[in-house]
């Protein structure tokens, strides 16, 4: 009877070893290769629902434009789904726009995009020194993901050197310095007008010239017109895409002292009010 029992006891152990479960990290061939067939949670969920997210080409986050330039913040984004995206203002938290949806009164805010694009973009017309302030492009994901913009809007003027009015005598040379002090923009090119038309430096008048200076601080622009004749007498206005333009009026003479024209209206008020006083005194010593 021992060899007997000897016997079923070995048996017993083969069978609870072949049942037993594996100690952790030691799983069976058989078990690993049931299991590499299985997605695990992590994979089925991403494949269901795609990850939305921002474009890495959505930069710039800082924009700067200048008064009256139409500005567009960027905003790209991928897999965006049935999801929603919308602008808000963060310093009144106002809702801009929802989709292509605008929720403000003020026509100069709307979105710009391509329906083949993934970009939507607020554009904002005639930009104005209120403007400025951050932005937020946001995406009703969970949770939610947003992108700031922040815009500076510089209130910039090109200014003309001297006084609003210049006089040159006939056959002198009329010198005109404009000036676009812009340290955060980059410079830019100005264009010269007399009268409503923009100069031609090639035309047969002749003796026109244009220099121009680019640097860190802006642009300078000066404009020459030698043997100054009564046609180019008129308003001349320099203008560049970035700055709010100048004007100047230049009156060319011939030979008559500049004084004599901005004091002779005044001369007149004074010969006025002289005779007025001595009216009123004669009436009053003959009363």
């Amino acid at each position: 009877m021992a060899p007997f029992h000897g016997m079923a006891f070995i048996l017993l152990g083969i069978g609870y070893l072949l049942h037993a479960e594996p100690p952790s990290g030691h799983r069976s061939l058989a078990s690993q290769r049931l299991d590499e067939g299985k997605p695990d949670k992590g994979e089925r969920s991403q494949r269901g629902t795609k990850r939305t997210y921002f474009c890495k080409d959505s930069k710039p986050e800082n924009v700067t434009a200048v008064v009256g330039q139409t500005v567009v913040l960027l905003c790209c984004v991928k897999n965006l789904g049935n999801r929603t995206v919308s602008w808000i203002r963060k310093k009144d938290l106002h809702i801009l726009t929802s989709m292509s949806v605008t929720y403000t009164s003020d026509a100069r805010f709307t979105i710009d995009r391509n329906p083949e694009q993934d970009d939507w973009n607020l554009r904002i017309d005639y930009a104005q020194p209120r403007d400025a302030g951050i932005y937020e492009c946001q995406v009703n994901t969970e949770p939610k993901i947003y992108r700031a913009v922040t815009l500076k809007v510089l209130d910039v003027q090109a200014k003309i050197t001297g006084s609003d009015e210049m006089y040159v005598k006939k056959g002198s040379t009329i010198g005109l310095t404009c000036v676009v002090d812009a340290q955060d923009i980059p410079p830019s090119n100005v264009t010269w007008y007399h009268a409503g038309a923009v100069i031609d430096f090639d035309g047969p008048r002749g003796g026109v010239f244009l220099e121009t200076e680019k640097g860190k601080n802006g642009t300078t622009s000066k404009l020459l017109i030698t043997r100054a004749q009564f046609e180019d007498s008129g308003n001349y206005t320099c203008v560049s895409s970035k700055v709010a333009p100048a004007s100047v009026m230049v009156h060319v003479l011939n030979g008559e002292h500049p004084a004599a024209m901005q004091h002779g209206g005044t001369g007149n008020i004074n010969r006025r009010a002289i005779l007025f006083s001595l009216v009123l005194l004669v009436d009053t010593i003959f009363r």
